[in-house]
């Protein structure tokens, strides 16, 4: 009883809980088992390396090996990777014996493990034991014959061996289990190797009742395509249709079966067996069928025979875009894009000359352009497809007849008569076209294209005639004159090419004057007469005085290697300046004294970049009154304006205002600042019933800028009184009109910047 007592009183006592609530941070078998994998709790370090140096070591540690591995298979017997590590172990140990009874201990565990199995056979082969192969593999398909894997294994080792009537005995125990197909191609594949065709046919046999698709048909016929049997390939196609019959048909055999006999050059067989399969197919099913039997078609048919059953829908909606709307001539365009791509030439002839019936009703050439095309097109088919030059000739001549040329006409269809002929070496035809679209109707391209077409040919007597053609009809084109002037020059005769200038730059209308003047300058220059080149810079400045014209002969100037080139430039500047005095586009000549002032940083010395630099303008902001349309008042703008010097000293009045301006700002001032002064002023009373005395801050800021106010007074009074005394004998006389023009100029304008009088 004592002991009973001790003993219960060495039992500790449970802690009760008190607070069984859930924990704030809850701790998960997650989070458990990555702190362990963390901490590497589990890891245990390697065995040391043991070095066996005798044999009962040796036996020793097989002993302990053994008992290990028994240990663990005692453990948990249906662990079967156990089995074969224990198995393999024994292997490499060359105890092939143990190896094969640890083996056969674990298949009596589990004879249904297919790991297990291949491991055995394996060691088997690998230690050269045929028979226990062939047995273990024998008794692998037996307990197991769904797995492939075991049979595939197994014919590879017999092959492999030598033993063909094995393996094939193997392969026919095999399809009595009726595998899936690529059993069956294997062991097609391993007859064929051996040549054995007719076996090879036998088992195709099987294979089509055993596995009744549609591919498998196909593979069959194809084998006897392949090796030459085509009455039997074809046989068997015939069957395959039979087999399937209507209720099961299918696109992809019929498909092959025409591409078959297309092989054999049956041309007609094709034809019936894709009519057959249309007729039974549905048509949303059978768009492969349509595609192949139309490149079929394409390629050894007709396009007649499968226009009505390819494009006869589309074929037909076109027909009633055109029925409705007969002028709708892209709906011909794709309806001639249509029947040129699977119809023949009749065919499409047919179309094209009902197309080309339907002219425009209005004889407007905006009406026309699309109707043109349908010509080009119908030319350009004749030609490149059909290859008939006499028909494409005569659809030419037959358009060139309906276009009305006496009101317009299109130099596109000249021109590609034209140069069809070139194509047939018909020159004088081509000529002969080409002079008459002339005659009828002369127009800028046909002359150009003409003059092109003899240039190719290098006749340039004819394309001298042209031009000359080209300018008694258009006086005015400056191109035209150049490319003569060029073509005169490249043919090396330089007279006659001045003497085509000077008659160009004589005539009275000219569309683009300034390009012809330069191309006579450049010309010119490249001849290397400057003499010449500074004759006609005066003539060209005779007629107008733009500033481009002038810097570019002050530009000529200094492109001339000679000793007097910058004083010649600098005239050139001098001149234009001059001439420019009384311009009305200040930009101009703003433009022209910066290019004069650039050639004095660059070549001129202080003396003259000072004189240039006194000639600039003074750039000034004003404001002027819109107007709008319908004459009343659209608000003010501001512009920017440009003072020349010489402008300033023709103006006495522009100083006065200037004066008057900056009295009257200085009023305004005043009064602003007064106003200031008594607001501070009666802030302070406001704060003397408070009893606090008015401090006397305001009067130093008021002083302050009064004095500056005064200070600035007398700097603008001396500044004025030395600037007026140059002027003081003009200021008097006009004291009257001054105030006048003041009044003006200040209704219309109101500068906030003026620049005094320079001396």
């Amino acid at each position: 009883m004592a002991s009973t007592a001790a003993g219960k009183q060495r039992i500790p006592k449970v802690a009760k809980v008190k607070n069984k609530a859930p924990a704030e941070v809850q701790i998960t078998a997650e989070q458990l088992l990555r702190e362990a994998k963390e901490r590497e709790l589990e890891l245990l370090p390697p065995p040391p390396k043991q070095k066996i140096t005798d044999k009962e070591e040796l036996n020793d540690y097989k002993l302990r090996k053994r008992k290990g591995f028994e240990d663990n298979i005692r453990k948990n017997r249906t662990v079967i990777s156990n089995w074969i590590k224990y198995a393999q172990w024994e292997e490499s140990l060359q105890e092939v014996q143990r190896a094969r009874s640890i083996y056969e201990r674990a298949l009596d565990v589990d004879h249904r493990n297919i790991t297990l199995w291949l491991k055995y056979a394996e060691m088997e082969m690998k230690n050269r034991q045929v028979n226990h192969s062939r047995n273990i593999w024998d008794r692998a398909i037996t307990i197991l014959p769904r797995v492939n894997q075991f049979w595939y294994k197994y014919t590879y080792m017999e092959e492999m061996l030598g033993n063909v009537a094995g393996c094939r005995q193997v392969f026919e125990r095999w399809m009595e289990w009726e595998p899936e197909e690529q059993a069956w191609h294997s062991y097609i594949n391993f007859e064929l190797r051996y040549k054995e065709v007719d076996k090879a046919r036998s088992i195709y046999e099987a294979l089509v009742m055993v596995h009744p698709e549609v591919k498998n048909w196909i593979k069959y016929a194809n084998f006897e395509e392949k090796h030459g049997y085509i009455a039997l390939g074809r046989k068997v196609f015939e069957r395959a249709v039979e087999f399937f019959g209507e209720d099961h048909i299918s696109e992809s055999l019929y498909v092959a079966f025409a591409r078959f006999e297309e092989k054999q050059k049956e041309f007609e067989r094709v034809r019936i067996i894709y009519k057959y399969a249309l007729d039974r197919i549905p048509k949303q099913q059978a768009q492969e069928l349509f595609k192949n039997y139309t490149v079929f078609e394409k390629r050894f048919g007709d396009r007649r025979g499968i226009e009505d059953v390819i494009v006869s829908k589309r074929r037909f909606q076109y027909e009633e875009e055109v029925k409705a709307n007969p002028h709708n001539y892209d709906a011909w365009f794709d309806y001639l894009r249509l029947v040129e791509s699977d119809a023949d030439p009749d065919t499409v002839r047919e179309v094209y000359e009902r197309a080309i019936a339907n002219m425009p009703p209005i004889q407007e050439k905006r009406h026309w352009r699309r109707y043109i095309y349908l010509w080009i097109n119908y030319a350009l088919y004749e030609e490149l497809e059909v290859k008939d030059p006499e028909r494409t000739r005569q659809v030419y001549q037959a358009c060139l007849e309906v276009i009305p040329h006496k009101k317009f006409t299109f130099a596109k269809i000249w021109l590609l008569y034209g140069q069809f002929e070139i194509r047939q070496k018909n020159l004088q035809n081509a000529r002969r076209g080409m002079g008459t679209a002339i005659g009828k109707c002369p127009k800028n391209k046909l002359f150009k294209g003409y003059i092109e077409l003899e240039l190719q040919l290098r006749e340039f007597d004819r394309c001298r005639k042209l031009y000359e053609k080209y300018l008694e009809f258009s006086p005015e084109n400056c191109t035209t004159w150049i490319k003569f002037a060029e073509l005169e020059t490249i043919l090396g005769d330089t007279e006659r090419a001045r003497a085509i200038f000077e008659l160009a730059i004589g005539q009275p209308r000219l569309d683009m004057p300034e390009v012809l003047w330069k191309s006579y300058i450049d010309f010119e220059i490249e001849q290397e007469e400057y003499d010449n080149t500074r004759g006609l810079y005066k003539r060209l400045l005779q007629r107008t005085q733009h500033v481009k014209v002038w810097i570019s002969y002050a530009q000529f100037e200094m492109s001339i290697d000679s000793d007097d080139r910058i004083q010649r430039c600098r005239q050139i500047y001098e001149e234009a300046n001059k001439s420019m005095q009384g311009c009305e586009e200040k930009e101009e000549r703003l433009m022209l004294l910066e290019s004069w002032r650039d050639f004095e940083e660059e070549f001129g010395s202080f003396a003259n970049k000072d004189r240039v630099q006194k000639l600039l303008p003074e750039k000034v902001k004003k404001r002027r009154k819109l107007t709008a349309e319908d004459g009343s008042d659209a608000g003010w703008e501001e512009y920017y304006d440009y003072i020349f010097p010489e402008d300033a000293a023709n103006q006495p009045n522009l100083k006065l205002l200037a004066m008057a301006k900056m009295w009257k700002k200085q009023q305004q001032q005043e009064d602003e600042d007064e106003e200031e002064q008594e607001e501070e002023e009666e802030e302070e009373e406001q704060q003397v019933p408070q009893g606090k005395e008015p401090q006397e801050t305001s009067e130093p800021e008021e002083q302050e800028p009064a004095a500056h106010r005064e200070q600035k007074e007398n700097d603008n009074d001396d500044r004025d009184d030395d600037e007026s005394s140059s002027s003081s004998s003009s200021s008097s006389s006009s004291d009257s009109e001054s105030e006048k023009d003041h009044k003006d100029d200040k209704d219309k304008t109101e500068q906030t910047k003026v620049d005094a009088e320079k001396e």
